[in-house]
């Protein structure tokens, strides 16, 4: 498995169509969600994904403060393959990457509601009531800067 981690002006056109590809088959066809799923952020963020033989396995993007809020945030998590770690391990790179790119320390993600559980294992906590986003129900999370004192 390689981990992936580029600004948008870094993608190839073939990387590019594969986030793209994976995010629109599970975010709009799998979940019955039509919505702008090209909203303008990608050239702002940096893009985490891990691929194998098969093409990308896991995907998310990070953004600096300022983009969708606060706190440098992470969004369009996304598995081709669930129940295999693959999230959580690019979750886990996309951490790094915040940290690294952007000097983060508090992340923030707005996390569909059933997936909290697996938010929470990473050390994310809830920081908002339950709203809805494009039908689904979603929830503010953050995780706070790690005890090393990265701010």
């Amino acid at each position: 498995m390689t981990v992936h981690v580029k600004t948008y002006c870094e993608l190839t056109k073939d990387e590019l169509y594969g986030i793209m590809q994976l995010r629109i088959a599970v975010f709009v066809v799998e979940q019955k969600c039509p919505y702008m799923e090209l909203d303008g952020r990608d050239r702002d963020a940096v893009h985490v994904w891990l691929e194998d033989g098969n093409g990308i396995a896991a995907y998310l993007r990070v953004m600096d403060r300022g983009v969708e809020g606060p706190h440098v945030s992470i969004g369009r998590v996304v598995s081709a393959r669930r129940m295999q770690g693959l999230g959580r391990r690019v979750l886990s790179e996309g951490i790094r990457a915040a940290r690294e790119h952007f000097g983060a320390g508090s992340i923030y993600l707005e996390a569909q509601l059933y997936a909290k559980g697996f938010y929470e294992k990473q050390g994310f906590r809830q920081i908002s009531d339950v709203f809805m986003e494009d039908g689904i129900p979603h929830i503010g999370m953050l995780l706070e800067p790690d005890p090393a004192g990265e701010s």
